[in-house]
């Protein structure tokens, strides 16, 4: 079997909850919403965001 990069759609600031998406028009990320202009951005990155994947896998819940 081949494996399937995926890449991170959104995250998280775990300090100001500032949410952003990963906007494929401009390649980068854009902001949601107004955010706290000041914070130093800590992201969610956990261990629970798996790039990598089975290509014979469906989606689990938290890739939809």
């Amino acid at each position: 079997m081949t494996g399937v990069l995926r890449t991170p759609d959104h995250r998280i600031c775990e300090r100001c909850d500032r949410v952003e998406r990963y906007d494929e028009d401009i390649g980068g990320w854009r902001a949601t919403e107004v955010s706290d202009v000041n914070c130093i951005h800590e992201w969610d990155i956990d261990g629970k965001f798996i790039p990598i994947r089975e290509a014979a896998l469906t989606p689990t819940a938290e890739e939809c």
